[in-house]
């Protein structure tokens, strides 16, 4: 009698033998599989030193390339020189223009480099409504400019990317703009003390508006499409106006800001924030409702707030029009976690905005009304339901979050037409 581990082997044989001949019959005649191109390639695992070492010096040596094929200085200005040189007349007003015989010609003699820009397709893309078929000269080579500035920035960027996947984690987003302030002369001012929380700051608006799923990673290639960037260059500017500093989230201005009011509401001087320390936030008009939804629904530390789940409310209570801001809201908004808010989830926010109402003497208004404007504001697919697209597709989603979280809020938009008329006669008196 054959024992239980001879018996499974004796299976395994028969098993492997069955399935070479049927793999060998299917496969026979068809061999186009050793065609396919491998796309492929395992990452070295924490172990595979040499292996790690190697594609980190791969990929500094393939960024170096990609370096050298840019336009440097030099090269830019001898391409300005070529352009100014071909313009061709008439001239219209003070703009140089340029036809496509001598922008070919000046693709000819700009050199290898500058190969890739003098083709028809950005030719055309330039083109506009000159009666002569020309394009300025300005306009392409600011162009140029942007392009370049965008695969340095592309490969600067790539340079923190640990991983080379072609994305940065907050970790390494954290590097980049440490090493980049000393290069910013509109933050000269701050403190080393500060840097620390200035990089919070400043990455926490890439990830909240650029990491909706909370993946803990961006893709380099949306940090260059969006204008965040942009925001934190312009501070290369050492003349810019106070109001350009007042609007941009990365200015030494607006992030002494927003950290003094989180000191300011930190009474207990712990570092953190209490839901009673966060209900003084701006007019200090925010539902208590909706504050027990933050601190349900985001990261605390024994139900208190850290400083970087406090940038998350901030962005997303003054960036309300945004998509990514909505999102936020609208999770908190969401009580029953359905995807949609219905008529049950209006009211209950609601409640607290009448009850505030009472509370300051004002006669709390009819709900029914209310939730009929909002569906009209909105006008959902589903009349008896509105989703997040909805909101953002109506694009009144900070009017309706307003109304249903911040008893200001609501004021506003109840005396939005006695404001208006103010406005516009304050407009009349200062005209007069």
């Amino acid at each position: 009698k054959k024992s239980e581990q001879e018996l499974k082997d004796e299976e395994m044989e028969l098993f492997t033998k069955y399935y070479m001949e049927w793999k060998g019959g299917k496969t026979s005649g068809n061999t186009s599989y050793t065609n396919i191109p491998r796309f492929y390639y395992r990452l070295p695992a924490e172990d595979e030193v040499l292996l790690q070492k190697l594609r980190e010096e791969s990929r500094a040596v393939f960024l170096q390339r990609k370096s050298r094929e840019l336009l440097d200085n030099e090269e830019l200005q001898n391409l300005w020189f070529l352009l100014d040189k071909h313009q061709t007349s008439p001239m219209i007003g003070e703009e140089a223009m340029i036809n496509y015989e001598n922008f070919l010609k000046v693709g000819e003699k700009a050199g290898p480099k500058c190969k890739q820009f003098f083709t028809a397709k950005i030719f055309a893309k330039l083109l506009h409504n000159d009666p002569y078929g020309r394009i300025s000269i300005m306009q392409f080579f600011n162009y140029v400019m942007r392009k370049v500035w965008l695969h340095q920035t592309r490969i600067g960027l790539s340079l923190y990317d640990v991983a080379g996947q072609g994305y940065l984690r907050e970790s390494d987003l954290e590097n980049y703009i440490l090493e980049l302030i000393p290069t910013l002369p509109q933050l000269d001012g701050l403190e080393k003390s500060f840097y620390s929380f200035y990089v919070c700051t400043a990455v926490r608006k890439f990830f909240f508006f650029l990491d909706p799923l909370r993946t803990g990673k961006i893709k380099i290639q949306d940090i260059l499409a969006c204008s965040f960037l942009d925001d934190l260059l312009e501070l290369r500017d050492e003349e810019l106006s106070k109001e350009s500093q007042e609007t941009n989230w990365f200015s030494a201005p607006s992030a002494l800001r927003v950290y003094g009011q989180y000191l300011n509401l930190d009474k207990d001087h712990n570092g953190m924030l209490s839901k009673e320390e966060l209900s003084r936030y701006g007019t200090g008009t925010l539902t208590n409702i909706f504050l027990d939804r933050v601190f349900q629904e985001c990261l605390t530390y024994d139900g208190e707030m850290d400083y970087k789940t406090y940038l998350d409310f901030v962005l997303a209570l003054e960036n309300r029009k945004e998509p990514a801001a909505l999102q936020y809201v609208f999770k908190l908004l969401d009580i029953e976690n359905k995807g949609h808010l219905n008529v049950f989830s209006l009211n209950y926010f609601f409640r607290a905005i009448q009850e505030q109402m009472k509370i300051h003497g004002q006669e709390p208004v009819s709900f029914q009304d209310v939730k009929d404007e909002i569906f009209d504001m909105v006008k959902p697919k589903d009349p008896y339901k509105i989703s997040l697209q909805d909101l953002i597709n109506s694009s009144q989603g900070d009017t309706v979050t307003s109304i249903l979280i911040d008893l200001n809020g609501f004021w506003t938009y109840e005396n939005r037409e006695v404001l208006v008329a103010s406005d516009n006669d304050n407009t009349a008196d200062v005209d007069d």
